[in-house]
């Protein structure tokens, strides 16, 4: 219960911290937003999915990619945001005082979590003017945002471990930014992976990101008319992939990142 409480405590200091510079939250919109425009007005109707060209067939399977991408890229956010805190000294203060140690991570990984909600609403506000519907219930739709965030809450402790792993904030943005363009690229995203060549539409199949858009498209509603599921497991079972890809990768990178900061604040 004191951890829990603890990393309340600066999860609060964070949120905080985000509502005083507000334009932490307004730059970090404009890149998805970019994305959901040029995609959906400049290839749209040159992209095809399914047995479709047409525009809004499209821009319904692009969605999906859109708002994975847009809490993966977060990542880099959560990185420069740890790398900031070690570069000012703010970690140093906190081992004075009477908490747990993994707080200050999970306290910072939380309200990147907040953050991120917020910026997945603004995006799917900006998604339903451009033309995006969904075509489930409602209880699907809120379950496929649900699975972003867990996704988005996994990615922010690899984050915080670049963070914790390199000397400046700018370096911790640029590390976590390299590796996620292939990974968001190489992958069912932005075309259908049936379409690539053989040696790289088997990474797509198994790529994590690709299992979490994969089972956002399908609780949305938003697999095109004509689509063929690829066989690969993750992309026949995407729900449970994305699930137990995000439990992995927290299990696997909290893991490291507190065993990190309890090195580097020793």
């Amino acid at each position: 219960m004191s951890a829990i409480s603890d990393s309340a405590v600066i999860a609060r200091r964070n949120l905080i911290r985000m509502g005083r510079i507000p334009e932490m939250i307004i730059f970090g919109l404009f890149q998805p937003i970019m994305f959901v425009v040029l995609f959906t007005y400049v290839f749209g109707g040159s992209i095809q999915v399914g047995s479709s060209n047409s525009t809004q067939a499209y821009r319904e399977f692009l969605m999906a990619g859109i708002f994975a991408q847009t809490v993966t890229f977060a990542t880099a956010g959560a990185g420069a945001g740890i790398a900031d805190d070690m570069h000012k000294g703010l970690i140093d203060r906190f081992r004075s005082l009477p908490m747990a140690r993994g707080a200050v991570l999970t306290g910072r990984t939380i309200a990147d979590l907040v953050q991120t909600a917020l910026t997945l609403v603004v995006l799917a506000v900006v998604a339903v003017i451009v033309g995006w519907r969904t075509h489930e219930n409602f209880g699907k739709v809120l379950a496929g945002f649900g699975l972003l965030l867990l996704f988005g809450y996994a990615f922010s402790w690899i984050g915080a471990l670049i963070g914790l792993s390199v000397r400046t904030p700018e370096a911790a943005t640029s590390g976590g930014l390299i590796w996620l363009f292939p990974l968001t690229f190489i992958s069912n995203a932005f075309v259908d992976a049936n379409l690539m060549p053989s040696f790289l539409r088997h990474i797509a199949e198994w790529n994590p990101f690709s299992a979490v858009v994969q089972a956002c498209r399908e609780l949305f509603g938003n697999l095109p008319p004509g689509f063929k599921t690829p066989d690969a497991w993750p992309m026949q079972h995407p729900v449970w992939a994305s699930l137990i890809w995000s439990v992995v990768i927290i299990a696997v990178f909290r893991t490291l990142a507190v065993r990190k900061y309890r090195r580097a604040t020793g």
